[in-house]
């Protein structure tokens, strides 16, 4: 696939962006895979866990120049179809039912900082450059803006919004922009292998309602999330997922995705 390399190894999805010579910046083209590749590994069984990163030096250098000269020349209807189709991808990365972990090195500016914003999990080297970067562009963070501010808050926000400045990841881990920061890639990866582990041993449907019971609570007053909160565990406790994990639990024994998980693995070894 042109742009994008996807690799599954059950259950585990790589989806890698592949213009190293752009450090992996965004056009349209791009954005289209990203979208349908997510919404297709979403409705995987097969997948729990998805792993986004970059080829190259980078994770993800925002938008493509030659985009961006197109852009200059968009009407208002234009860019209006174009905005609207970023913020779906970032949409369907945020809200896919399989956890997703961000992969991050070299740089992660503008629309590359919103796709980690995006993702469930980040971790990143320490080395690695962030920045929204957009007001030196004469424009503005706009599509990231729902996930930017949804992990760092509308005061960190306004800082790196209007000054535009880049920063390294010790600074992105201490505003919540990623949740890990590693010495080198090596150890960046072992983080990442570590979370996938804890992964596969929850739910898969559980995992989904987790996502969904977050992104539900925060759209809600206080009064209106706790009725919602409570017809979430309502479901979860009755759902099959539920019934069978507490009853393994109180039998002691390994709940049935993690006995999937293992079978599946001698599978693959032989």
């Amino acid at each position: 696939m042109l742009m994008l390399k996807v690799n599954v190894e059950k259950p585990i999805a790589s989806v890698i962006l592949d213009r190293p010579d752009v450090h992996n910046a965004f056009n349209d083209e791009l954005v289209k895979l990203l979208t349908d590749t997510f919404t297709e590994l979403a409705a995987r069984d097969d997948v729990r866990v998805i792993v986004l990163g970059g080829n190259g030096k980078s994770f993800c250098a925002g938008a493509d120049l030659n985009w961006m000269k197109r852009m200059v020349h968009y009407t208002r209807e234009q860019n209006l179809e174009d905005a609207r189709a970023v913020g779906r991808m970032y949409w369907t990365i945020a809200k896919c039912r399989k956890p997703v972990i961000a992969r991050v090195h070299g740089a992660a500016l503008g629309g590359g900082a919103g796709l980690v914003a995006a993702c469930d999990i980040a971790v990143a080297v320490e080395s690695v450059q962030f920045g929204f970067t957009e007001v030196k562009l004469g424009i503005i963070p706009a599509i990231i803006a729902p996930f930017v501010i949804a992990r760092l808050g509308p005061g960190r926000a306004r800082e790196f919004f209007i000054t535009g400045e880049r920063f390294l990841a010790p600074v992105a881990l201490t505003i919540g922009l990623v949740q890990h920061v590693a010495a080198h890639e090596l150890a960046l990866d072992g983080l990442i292998d570590s979370k996938i582990s804890q992964i596969l041993t929850s739910a898969p449907n559980a995992i989904a309602a987790a996502k969904e019971l977050i992104f539900g609570v925060a759209a809600r007053t206080l009064e209106s999330s706790l009725e919602f909160a409570a017809d979430a565990i309502a479901r979860a406790r009755t759902g099959e997922e539920g019934q069978a994990g507490m009853q393994a639990f109180l039998e002691r024994q390994k709940p049935p995705w993690i006995e999937k998980n293992e079978k599946n693995e001698r599978i693959d070894t032989k």
